[in-house]
């Protein structure tokens, strides 16, 4: 008998549930671009009113909401500060640059939001010969430091700078929920800590497709021309979006507790394991990040040993391995990876 998958790559892999399948089947349709699709429509207006903003757009990836909101904010040769290892500069497929044109400045933040005191260092003067300073970008959760949650007294002060010098702020929230989960607060109380802000659906709130981006409703206004641009002007998006309003409901929200209970399970369960490491500090969310310390094992043939044995990981670096929790996940999947991690390693 073939053994099952158990896929902790990303929460990416999360299926629609049967309600979001019998509400997208059910879903009247329209023109979107003509601001005719119903779905769409009750769905943008429901994540504006999560994230505490004027108005938001629908859009088929996160990764197209943050290049509209970076489009929409800056001209050509504009700098955006960001920090060091944000997704916008390391996953993007360098769109800040190729797209945007945009020049970027970074700032190494181990909690996952820049020091203010840096970002206003790196401030440029008014001077002909530098670009300026446009946007500030700031991410939560933090994808590279393994679900991090930054301080929100952080995130504050730093909204707070960019208001005394006159500066933007853009939130990537692919993952806001989860940190809205961590925190015990509303979504609009971190995303307060930014002009715009994008989330996604996708992930592990389950959605097949899309991201939404809010803010102000002339900025979003100006943003559907660069969506348009971009190619994601959809027509009859009601199936899609009808989806997304389930994946926005109170109860799909907080299901998002299980997945980082399971991974904690996971983090405090691995970390018992000789020749392993993970920072339990650092497990918030739905992600572990295991430490190898086996100098005749890389983390690419430990995720390969695996595999082998059905438990799907991604190897970060030479020593580093992520897990990604996800509703594709259970608690017996958990403990069940943990047995075959110790044989892995016997």
């Amino acid at each position: 008998m073939k053994r099952r998958i158990i896929d902790l790559r990303r929460d990416t892999i999360t299926l629609p549930t049967e309600e979001m399948k019998r509400f997208a089947f059910q879903a009247p349709l329209g023109d979107s671009v003509y601001g005719e699709d119903p779905m769409q429509n009750e769905l943008e207006s429901l994540a504006a009113s999560l994230l505490g903003k004027e108005a938001s757009i629908f859009l088929p990836s996160g990764t197209m909401g943050n290049l509209v909101a970076l489009l929409t904010h800056t001209t050509r040769g504009d700098e955006v500060i960001l920090e060091e290892n944000a997704h916008i500069r390391t996953s993007e497929t360098g769109g800040i640059g190729a797209i945007a044109g945009l020049m970027v400045r970074t700032i190494r933040g181990e909690d996952g939001a820049p020091d203010p005191d840096d970002v206003r260092r790196a401030i440029r003067p008014r001077d002909i010969h530098y670009p300026r300073t446009r946007l500030i970008c700031l991410e939560n959760t933090h994808y590279r430091y393994g679900g991090i949650v930054p301080p929100l007294e952080k995130l504050r002060a730093i909204k707070h700078l960019a208001e005394e010098v006159g500066l933007r702020v853009h939130l990537d929230g692919a993952r806001l929920f989860n940190a809205s989960v961590y925190l015990g607060i509303p979504a609009k109380d971190i995303a307060a800590c930014a002009d715009t802000v994008m989330i996604s659906l996708s992930k592990g709130l389950g959605a097949p497709v899309g991201s939404l981006l809010a803010g102000p409703r002339d900025f979003i206004e100006e943003a559907k021309r660069y969506r348009k641009m971009l190619g994601g002007g959809m027509r009859q998006t009601g199936w899609l979006c009808a989806c997304g309003i389930v994946a926005l409901s109170p109860e799909n929200i907080a299901r998002l507790e299980e997945d980082h209970r399971n991974a904690r399970l996971l983090a405090e369960r691995l970390a018992e394991i000789e020749g392993l490491s993970v920072d339990l500090s650092r497990v918030q969310t739905n992600f572990v990040l295991l430490h190898l310390h086996r100098k005749d094992l890389t983390a690419h043939r430990f995720v390969e040993l695996l595999q082998e044995r059905g438990v799907l990981a991604t190897p970060v670096s030479a020593s580093l391995v992520r897990f990604v929790t996800s509703r594709e996940v259970t608690r017996e999947d958990i403990l069940e990876t943990v047995e075959i991690v110790k044989e892995v390693l016997r």
